[in-house]
């Protein structure tokens, strides 16, 4: 009778609770949530803003004039693609994108992102933690940890990653927080759990040997209880129990509609592309994993175009059709209200250079993210950068800004999301960080 008026997720909080406690149970957000479940989309390399969603008219058109930035000239180099109207919002996008350029009215548009770093390294890592120096715990894990799991089977925080990012592992580690919010890498590709299956033919003797490890396990963790890290691996052996049976299941895209597949270009037989990855993802979420991060590329062959922006237009058509899929088949399967999409690179390109230079320098003075569904407004557009698109002009979205928003879409105060360690209260943003509340629908 007390669960009586108690929220679905806050009964499953009890159960687990007064059931001995599932380290992975749901628990209740500081306020009524946007969106229940994340999804990001990981441009690893540098999108270049100029290119794609920023337009700069006076970039065209001054391209070889040369600018002074502090005390050195550098020539304005013009974007080598073509821009369009796109959407009811009339939004100029970048001729790369023409596919997401018919979902823009679902978008919102982040024009003056900025960051602390200009290397890839630590740029990759203040995007996913918060810090550009210190390894600290990833957004997903941050959200792992205060909202729980909604299917104890499948990994809370899972990474769709064919290649490890700039720093490897680090962006989607757990850090101090208990190893269980680690991100689970899954490989694209024919096998993308490696030892997943049992060897046992018989499910009563595979019941039997997971029954008499779990024994060994408690008596071993009983003996250990301070050791986070051996509660971490035993979390991780239940998870992958409950993956056994249902993950094959997720992964396995064949029950799909053929239209559902052309929607988001897939081929019969992939099991790798950005695709692939972009339906498995929703997939996913459809399934109860919290957070999902796409990772396109890994810290080579990225959108780092330092000799040629014409690689641009490859790495873009990876990812335009998936992305722009992944938001209609969110919003025509009821999900997208309550997922958040999340698209975003570690920082911008350089709009100047040596003269009729091809390519572009790493630039986090401003670029661009986007982001969609799970309470933000579609079809707005949030800040300016100046008129060659070098410096924040109007509204500057700092990442510790856009880590709050992302987690008060979530239903979490970025000041009241804290872990103690080492003598101090640690929390994702630091001691910084704003909601951008224009961009909320």
């Amino acid at each position: 009778m007390v669960a009586a008026g108690l929220s679905q997720y806050d009964r499953l909080a009890l159960a687990a609770k007064l059931g001995g406690g599932h380290p992975l149970a749901p628990r209740p957000s500081h306020s009524q949530p946007r969106a229940k479940n994340l999804i990001i989309i990981s441009l690893t390399g540098g999108l270049s803003h100029v290119d794609s969603f920023d337009y700069k008219p006076e970039l065209q058109a001054g391209h070889g004039k040369t600018v002074d930035w502090r005390g050195r000239p550098f020539f304005l180099n013009a974007s080598p693609f073509s821009f369009q109207p796109s959407g009811e919002s009339g939004l100029m996008i970048s001729e790369l994108f023409p596919q997401m350029g018919s979902v823009i009215d679902k978008l919102a548009v982040i024009r003056s992102l900025n960051s602390d770093h200009i290397s890839h390294g630590q740029a990759t890592l203040m995007m996913h933690t918060g810090s550009a120096s210190l390894p600290l715990p990833s957004v997903g894990s941050w959200i792992s940890y205060a909202l729980g799991t909604l299917n104890a089977n499948l990994p809370s925080f899972v990474v769709l990653c064919s290649r490890l990012p700039y720093m490897g592992a680090q962006p989607f580690d757990a850090s101090f927080l208990p190893a269980y919010h680690t991100g689970t890498r899954l490989i694209p590709g024919s096998d993308p759990i490696p030892n997943l299956k049992s060897p046992l033919a018989s499910v009563s003797m595979q019941d039997l040997e997971h029954m008499m490890l779990q024994n060994i396990n408690d008596e071993h963790l009983r003996l250990r209880a301070n050791d986070s890290l051996l509660a971490g691996r035993i979390a991780s052996f239940d998870t992958a129990d409950g993956m056994m049976k249902l993950a094959p299941q997720v992964l396995d895209i064949n029950n799909e509609t053929r239209e559902t597949l052309n929607l988001y270009g897939l081929e019969p037989g992939d099991q790798t592309s950005a695709a692939w990855q972009c339906l498995a993802a929703r997939r996913m979420v459809e399934n109860g994993v919290r957070v999902v991060e796409v990772i396109h590329t890994g810290s080579g062959g990225n959108w780092d175009s330092h000799g040629n922006m014409q690689n641009h237009r490859g790495l873009a058509r990876q990812v335009d059709q998936p992305i722009a899929a992944l938001v209609q088949d969110l919003e025509t399967r009821g999900m997208l209200d309550e997922t958040l999409v999340v698209i975003w690179t570690e920082f911008g390109r350089a709009p100047s250079g040596t003269k009729d230079e091809k390519g572009r320098n790493h630039h986090s003075h401003v670029f661009t993210c986007l982001m969609a569904g799970g309470g933000v407004q579609g079809g707005s557009i949030y800040g300016q950068s100046d008129e060659i698109g070098n410096l924040v002009a109007q509204d500057g979205v700092h990442v510790h800004d856009f880590h709050a928003t992302i987690l008060h879409l979530m239903g979490l105060d970025h000041e009241r999301l804290t872990y103690h360690y080492s003598g101090r209260d640690f929390r994702l943003t630091d001691v910084h960080g704003h909601v951008v509340n224009d961009i909320l629908a």
